[in-house]
């Protein structure tokens, strides 16, 4: 196996100016993520998992400790990572294809305009939204929406998918749908993914492994591993299992657990 994000050590903090001190979000984070595989985040909300992924984007800094990526310190966004929001973050004036080609302008990845325009064709097939490239975004569902946004994401060929709760803001029946969706496009490009929910089933069917992280300041509580072979969304099997029940029993244990001390200000 090849390690493609590690962090050692990691504290990220921010500061809160009107109360004149810091706030640690993360500290001593020490987790290796390796290459193809899906690494789920779950936890209460304020636990860190958000500043994680911001971390291995480039997009903040830790206070101490390091993330690393191949090897190497991260010191700001690249085309090797890509990230999936959950507030769709599309343009409403630009169209699907217009949306989907927006990474082109900002890095330079020495492409021409028929390599350009492979990729989005490719891309668009991917999620399964071929005919729509004229669309704008008023006139897409919030699942095909969220389809624009994994497109664009994976425009550069990432290395590394970052998704912080992007089904979210969908309803039930469309979730379960894009999760199926995004099981799929995992498997057939390979990435690596590191994706946050609170969603104990989500990050069951989803996840490789499923890191619960404890309330402020964030720290790892436990690794579950989950060993059920993929595609799992389309085997009715997986959630009807003893072994399921188990892992969903123990991490729901673990996050309410959590969940209380946030209740209690802890």
């Amino acid at each position: 196996m090849t390690t493609i994000i590690e962090s050692k050590g990691m504290t990220i903090s921010y500061e809160l100016h009107r109360e004149r001190k810091k706030l640690i979000a993360l500290t001593d984070i020490n987790l290796k993520v390796e290459k193809g595989e899906f690494v789920v985040l779950v936890g209460p909300s304020g636990c860190g998992k958000t500043s994680f992924i911001n971390a291995v984007s480039g997009l903040i800094k830790p206070m101490s400790g390091t993330v690393e990526v191949r090897g190497k310190p991260v010191t700001g966004p690249g085309p090797d990572r890509a990230m999936v929001f959950q507030d769709y973050a599309l343009l409403p004036w630009r169209t699907v294809e217009s949306n989907v080609r927006m990474p082109f302008e900002f890095q330079n990845l020495g492409l021409s305009e028929e390599e350009k325009n492979k990729r989005v064709n490719d891309c668009l097939h991917l999620v399964d939204l071929t005919g729509f490239e004229k669309s704008f975004p008023y006139e897409l569902s919030g699942g095909m929406k969220q389809r624009v946004g994994i497109a664009r994401a994976l425009i550069t060929h990432p290395d590394i998918l970052l998704a912080d709760e992007p089904f979210a803001a969908i309803d039930a029946m469309t979730r379960e749908a894009m999760q199926a969706e995004m099981e799929r496009i995992v498997m057939e490009t390979g990435q690596t993914c590191v994706f946050i929910t609170h969603s104990i089933d989500e990050a069951i069917l989803l996840g490789d492994r499923v890191i619960v992280i404890s309330y402020r300041p964030g720290k790892i509580k436990e690794i579950v591993n989950v060993n059920f072979k993929r595609p799992r969304m389309s085997n009715s099997e997986v959630k009807t299992s003893k072994e399921y029940a188990e892992i969903r029993d123990h991490i729901w244990n673990l996050v309410k657990d959590e969940a209380s001390q946030t209740n209690r200000g802890e």
